[in-house]
């Protein structure tokens, strides 16, 4: 058995000066993902990293791995293709919530619901930024832009709640200024066999400044952020005094201490539960802490899996194909 390389995080860095926009949160993804797969136990050619269109999809340029820079919105389908031809390759799909969610929407909800074994890392900055600042699937209610003047009328997306209705077997969130939970949601994505799909809060320094701060901003994000860990409460805050309840059916934030709330009243997260997930996806608002972490994981077969032992089955009961065979198989013409 051949021993795995000792990787460093220059052994991911290529040699192609990165472009992006200053302070453009696409610098502390890439710096984490390079340093993350120092971690997933995989060899550096077995790793492929495929995008579509965007300024995430700049991604496999600066990854010293094997890469494919696809067209908008079908890097699903070309992972694909890869993931059945050689079912070894650890792939990842770089996109972003304009080339994800809006032309490459259909490509990426099959993809999901197959339940295909590779990791899916969509950038959110709620903007379209390499065509220059119009509203994404993603954008909120009121947005104003160069093509919505008057502010956006488009419902965004509820992204977990797209993604886990699609039926991911793995969703989690994360946030561009916390590297080291960026890490550990990436290292802990590869581990899973199946789809694992996060989502990166993302922040566009030109067209969208600051559009998560709420959640991202070092000073304000303990407040209004909750880690989400398998079998622990959901405590949050500053001083770790406040916490998740639920009141019947609704989560609700109390002060722990006060009323004689403590931790064991506190709802407690369990990462396998899709009805827990769900209601995760919805926890958004001023009054509530946005979640952060793995909502929900599960163990079902992977599509290439299952392709690969329905060829082996059938190859074993009638033999290697002939593609010439197959082409002569049927009514056959002249043209002359």
């Amino acid at each position: 058995m051949t021993e795995m390389p000792t990787y460093k995080k220059s052994d991911f860095v290529s040699d192609q000066e990165v472009k992006w926009c200053p302070g453009c949160g696409d610098y502390a993804i890439l710096a984490a993902a390079q340093l993350a797969m120092t971690k997933i136990g995989k060899k550096r050619e077995d790793i492929v990293f495929v995008s579509g269109i965007g300024c995430s999809s700049r991604f496999p340029y600066y990854m010293n791995t094997f890469g494919m820079h696809t067209i908008h919105g079908r890097a699903p389908g070309f992972a694909t293709g890869l993931k059945l031809h050689n079912p070894n390759l650890e792939i990842w799909v770089i996109t972003g919530d304009g080339d994800g969610l809006s032309i490459g929407g259909n490509h990426l909800m099959h993809l999901i619901r197959r339940n295909l074994n590779v990791r899916v890392v969509l950038f959110n900055n709620e903007i379209y930024g390499l065509t220059k600042g119009q509203p994404s699937p993603a954008s909120q209610v009121g947005l104003v832009t160069k093509s919505t003047p008057y502010g956006s009328v488009d419902m965004p997306f509820n992204i977990p709640s797209l993604v886990l209705g699609a039926g991911s077997t793995y969703f989690g969130r994360t946030i561009d200024t916390d590297p080291k939970h960026m890490q550990d949601m990436f290292v802990d994505a590869a581990q899973h066999k199946g789809t694992a799909f996060i989502e990166v809060f993302q922040n566009c320094v030109i067209f969208n400044d600051g559009v998560h701060d709420e959640y991202t901003n070092r000073a304000s994000r303990d407040d209004h952020t909750v880690r989400l860990e398998n079998g622990k409460p959901l405590i949050f805050g500053k001083d770790k005094n406040k916490g998740v309840k639920l009141n019947g059916t609704r989560p609700e934030v109390v002060t722990l201490g006060e009323n004689g709330v403590g931790e064991k009243d506190l709802l407690v997260h369990e990462d396998n539960n899709a009805y827990l997930a769900s209601m995760l996806a919805h926890m958004r608002g001023p009054s509530l802490p946005m979640p952060l972490g793995v909502f929900y994981r599960t163990n079902l077969p992977s599509y290439d899996a299952e392709v690969v032992k329905q060829v082996d089955a059938i190859t074993a009961k009638k033999g290697k194909g002939s593609m010439q065979a197959l082409l002569n198989s049927g009514e056959t013409w002249e043209i002359k």
